[in-house]
This record gives structure tokens, sequence and C-alpha cells, in this order.
């Protein structure tokens, strides 16, 4: 098949979240499994341009405002992968992705509605014919809806469907009603069946309304978006009257970059068969290096997280203080300042305990995943999870909160034939989530915890069963 694909980051190129890990680790499998792959960037200015000299360079004009903008398409060769980035400066040489310090870009609907045509024009320019385009959340969602009133006589893309991938319903790319001209669109689009959103225009909209199939991130997700309005964000609607054009697929993760017996991040590497003395290794390395008391008998908790509302970890600070003669914590992230200063003082007030390491370091992230007894995710919501999974896949055994992907791939008691490998509590639920820390301290004491550890490092998370799924997606929607 050819797969055109868009999105506003993809690693190794650009990275802000788990968007980036999954397009890119999705792309790549999709070409390794022999399909005509291209994969649309914006040139951002922390994407080098090293590897990009000696490639096609080409001049496109793309409309936009009213008018026409001369924008350039860089190209590389990757892994099966033909990439292009959208080199257009004035929106994308400066830095941050989506913001800096802490303050969105307050032209972010210019920049990705620019980006969202430049992708069709790209493509009629290079000779890119598309059987299904892949889009993925707002900054894309106007793709579809281009090619449904832009591009639906143009013969480049005849047959061309455009399935859309949700990866959180929260960011929503909602701007004044200014960017609906700007984007090339008319007052015929201004509508509750077309982008209009509360009195904005959502650009998140766009992508749900008008692209042929709809996909998000877990099946737990695809429910939870069209019967909760705290999950729907007000589009709860609009997906159940799309319900039979939208599934669940759950992420996979990269298993060449996620692999204890071969990480070079690790003072010690093991597999399964191996693991209780490896990660006994990792644990006192870790210990050693944060300042934290050498300590084999106390469980260590583990955080790999972006500090955030949606992550829950307010809610679970004071069932962790109140637990830390019983065990330790390691916390890696960053973002909210308010956050931030709360684990400042809780490392501060448990000197030996806690230790806080307050901005994002990939490898220092490797080690805790690998250090960890314990892996906390008490989400308020999670459409997949990625960390989870990778936590499992290092033995780290998995709390998290019984919502969307988490419930998905986390079971407290065995499921379907699949052996317990973690544990679960309510949502937003402060009591709740220091029972289940006591059922999993005392648990870690236990006989049969080795049991949850194999069970988890076990699990089935490359993206083979996923890149299928979505493979047979694009078959059902493309023209036969």
């Amino acid at each position: 098949m050819k797969i055109l694909v868009a999105a506003s980051e993809a690693v190794p190129f650009c990275k802000t979240g788990g968007l980036a890990d999954v397009v890119g680790a999705l792309t790549q499998r999709l070409g390794e499994l022999g399909h005509d792959v291209c994969l649309f960037l914006p040139k951002y200015r922390a994407i080098r341009a090293a590897p990009l000299e000696g490639g096609m360079t080409r001049w496109i004009k793309v409309p936009f405002a009213g008018g026409a903008a001369d924008v350039g398409l860089r190209f590389l060769h990757r892994h099966g992968v033909s990439v292009y980035f959208v080199d257009y400066p004035l929106f994308f040489d400066r830095e941050g992705l989506y913001g800096n310090a802490g303050k969105d870009h307050e032209d972010n609907d210019r920049r990705f509605a620019l980006f969202s045509r430049a992708v069709l024009e790209g493509a009629k320019a290079v000779g890119f014919k598309p059987d299904v385009i892949h889009t993925h959340d707002w900054q894309t969602g106007l793709v579809a809806a281009h090619l449904k009133r832009h591009y639906k006589n143009d013969s480049h893309f005849t047959g061309t469907r455009c399935v859309f991938t949700i990866h959180n319903m929260a960011y929503q790319g909602n701007f004044p009603r200014a960017a609906l001209e700007a984007g090339g669109f008319g007052p015929e689009d201004w509508s509750s069946e077309g982008l209009e959103y509360y009195g904005q225009v959502s650009y998140l909209k766009g992508g749900i309304v008008h692209a042929d199939k709809l996909t998000t991130v877990s099946a737990a997700y695809a429910r939870e978006i069209q019967e909760s309005p705290d999950r729907g964000f007000g589009l709860e609607g609009l997906l159940r009257r799309r319900s039979k054009d939208l599934r669940g697929i759950l992420n996979g993760i990269d298993l060449k970059v996620w692999d204890p017996s071969s990480d070079a991040s690790l003072p010690r590497r093991y597999s399964s068969q191996s693991a209780v003395a490896g990660k006994a290794a990792c644990k006192e390395a870790l210990q050693r290096e944060c300042g934290l008391e050498v300590r084999s008998d106390r469980p260590l908790i583990g955080v790999v997280s972006r500090l955030d509302h949606q992550k829950g970890l307010d809610i679970a600070l004071a069932a962790l203080e109140a637990r830390l003669k019983r065990c330790q914590l390691v916390v890696l992230g960053a973002g909210d300042p308010s956050l931030t200063e709360m684990f400042v003082a809780l490392e501060r007030r448990h000197a030996g305990s806690v230790h806080f390491h307050r901005s994002f370091d990939e490898t220092f992230a490797h080690r805790v995943y690998a250090a960890s007894d314990l892996f906390l995710m008490p989400s308020r919501f999670e459409p997949c999870g990625l960390g989870q999974m990778i936590a499992m896949r290092y033995g780290a055994v998995p709390l998290v909160s019984k919502t969307g992907g988490l419930s998905d791939t986390v079971f407290e008691e065995p499921r379907a034939g699949r052996p317990a490998n973690g544990f679960l509590c309510k949502p937003s639920d402060g009591e709740d989530l220091a029972k289940a820390l006591d059922r999993a301290l005392a648990a870690a004491r236990a006989p049969g915890w080795d049991e949850r550890v194999r069970a988890g490092m076990s699990g089935d998370f490359s993206w083979d069963r996923s890149a299928g799924l979505y493979l047979d997606l694009f078959r059902e929607v493309a023209p036969k």
C-alpha cells in the first residue's frame, strides 16, 4: 500500500511526548513490512540540518490566508520511509514545537493550517499518490477537512482515504473564528456539523468530522470518549454518531530501544531469567547515584512522567509521604511549576528516601525503569500510556489507575488467561490509591512477587500486532 503519514512530531527527529514515539515506531514498522510509506513533518529549528544536506529540496506554493506561501520540502530517506520536512522558517524556525517558556505560540492556528495544506500540496509535488493518509491529533486535523473540501475533484487524490488517530482528546486545537478564513475555509464550514466548536474553530473536530475512519490508542479510551463528557470534552455526541467508524488500537513500544538485556544505559543488563539479580544491581546503583539509603528491603517506587494535572501525581503525594518509612521514591519529570515545588519539598523533607530529578533525561529514565520495584501512574485519564508497558518490560510492577489503556494492559487479578501483572486503583481517588499502594508494598515482600515481575516481562508490547491492526483498517478503507 501507499501510505502517507502526517504528524507534528516523530522520533528520532522531534519529540515532546508519546505522540512522537508512536508515530516514529509505527511508521518505521509499516516501512519494514514492505509498504510504500512517506512521512510529513514540520521542519522545526530543533531538527538538525546536517542529515538533510545532500537530499532533495523542492519549493512549492501552498494556498494560504487568501494567497500563496512559498514552502520548501526537505527530503530524507530513513529505514524504508521517505521523510519530507515542511520548511517555512517564519512559522517553524523557533524555539519549541508548540510553544516556549510554558506558553503556546500565539500563531499555532496559522502554523498548523499551513502545515496541513502543505502535506497535500507536497504529496502532489513529489508524485506520491496515497491509498491512505494517516493523520494524528489536532495539528493535522485539517488535512481531512482540506481533502474533502478542496481536493475532492483533484485526480491526484482520487480514491484516497483518510484515517485520523486521536491520541488525547484533551488537546483540541481550538482557535478564534478568524482561523477559519486563514485556513482556507468559508462560512459553510462554520456549523455544528463542520469546524465550529462552542464559538471557536476546532482542528481536532475537523479530523473527527471529515476523516473516513477514526482510531484512538486503546479500546477502553475509545469507549470512554464516547460515554463521558470529562473524556469526550464536548465531542462525545459526535463520537457516538461516528462510533461505527471509531476503533481503539493499542499502541506498542520499540522493543529495540526498551530492552533490559541489551540496554547500554544500565549498570547491569538482564533478561526475565536473570531479572532478580539484574534488577537488584540496578537498584543499588540508582540508590547510590541518587543519594538514597542503600536498602534492598525497601521497595523502590519509580515515576517517569510529565508533571501535569492529567497524571494525578498530586493525588498520590499524601499516600506516598505517609509510607516513606516502608519504601523509597525516585521521580523523573518536568512541567507544572506547582507540582515541581511539591516534589522539591518532598525531597527536602525526606532526604535519603526521595530523589527528584527535575528535568527529562532519557538515559536516566532507562535506569529508573530498571531499578524500580514498583512503577506509579495514578493518571486521572490515560488514553494509552507507554510508561506502564516500558516498566513491565523492565520488570517494574505497575500501580496504575483503572482508566484507558492502563486498564487494558495492567491486571491485578488473572484475566482471560493472562496472569496478574500489577495493581489498580480508581482514578482521582486518593483513598483507593493508598489502599492499592498498601497492597503493592505488602506483595513486594511476599512470595509470588517474582511471578508478577515475570508476567509483566513476558507481555507482548511490540508494534507487530498494532501495525497489523492498522493495516487491516487501511485495507478496509482503501479503494478495492
